[in-house]
């Protein structure tokens, strides 16, 4: 696919980098995503509000291809939220596998037992009322409200960030934390409408995914590369706060990993001495077993012996 050269426009007055009409950013963006977007089972009408919070909970910071298969099984055992809430906690970090990040196995585990005494076990549709669960912060909420029930929401994940700080304000990279600016920015480019809002906010998640990605950005594919102020400026390398990393080997995370596995493995509580086989250094190792500890994620019991969460 060759880029669409969209002219340059004049910007809306107080707020750079939008268009005095954002429809010259809606129209090739939605058209493109109407031919590119994946079939992605939270996608599919079948997969109801539920599908989506739990799709938007595994999705953070973990790619499409880990998701899908443990999206399909913990579906498959919990179609709704009651179903999770019935079970203990430890039974969703076990079934959380290796997707990484496993507070967010609790935290979505706590979410379906709110949903459960709070809505009758139905995915709010209000939004302030998403936003009181358990685990469910302003991306969430506003992801849920916008894709399930297609509400008029910024729905602002790392994707979104990056297409919005290089189309519309002319820097690679977005900053390390969602500021109020980029939220001001988002809700100026958000269509009127709600339903072409909630296509919006997909269709450029979407590109943001798939064409104008942290590494190897593909212009020549993007619909709006003719009107990309970071493009159009030379592609001005990033001269901001250094980028947060994504170490892994070494870490605590690897540590907290390897003890996790050896818990969910077993049925049965699981001996110290087993869990110190897995890391040979003890410090870090205790450490390690301590923080899951904190968070919730391991039970110590009686005679040296740890399990996952009961309650």
């Amino acid at each position: 696919m060759t880029s669409i050269d969209t002219p340059s426009v004049p910007e809306a007055p107080g707020i750079p980098g939008v268009p005095a009409v954002p429809a010259e950013l809606h129209r090739p963006v939605l058209a493109w995503f109407d031919q590119h977007a994946r079939d992605l089972p939270w996608r599919r009408p079948e997969a109801g509000a539920w599908g989506v919070m739990v799709s938007e909970f595994m999705l953070q910071q973990t790619p499409v291809v880990r998701v899908l298969p443990v999206y399909e099984q913990w579906l498959a055992r919990w179609p709704r939220p009651a179903d999770l809430a019935a079970e203990a906690p430890g039974e969703a970090v076990r079934a959380w596998g290796r997707l990484g990040y496993p507070r967010r196995a609790l935290r979505l585990h706590a979410a379906a037992t709110a949903i459960t005494e709070r809505h009758g076990g139905d995915v709010p549709s209000d939004h302030g009322q998403l936003l009181a669960l358990p685990g469910v912060g302003e991306y969430t909420a506003a992801a849920v409200a916008s894709f399930a029930y297609g509400q008029r929401h910024a729905v602002l994940d790392t994707n979104v960030r990056r297409v919005f700080a290089r189309a519309a304000t002319g820097v690679q990279y977005p900053p390390n934390a969602t500021t109020a600016a980029e939220r001001r920015l988002a809700r100026a480019l958000l269509p009127e409408d709600e339903e072409t809002a909630s296509r919006w906010a997909a269709a450029s998640m979407e590109l943001g995914a798939l064409v104008c990605t942290a590494k190897n950005e593909d212009c020549g594919r993007c619909p709006i590369s003719g009107r990309c102020a970071w493009r159009l400026a030379g592609k001005p390398a990033h001269d901001g706060p250094p980028r947060r990393g994504q170490t892994y080997a070494g870490t605590d995370r690897q540590v907290r990993g390897r003890l996790l596995a050896v818990l969910r493995d077993s049925a049965d509580p699981v001996a110290r001495e087993a869990l110190d086989a897995v890391w040979d250094e003890p410090v870090q190792r205790a450490r390690a077993l301590d923080g899951l500890v904190a968070d919730g994620l391991v039970e110590p019991l009686d005679d040296g012996f740890y399990r996952l969460p009961l309650s």
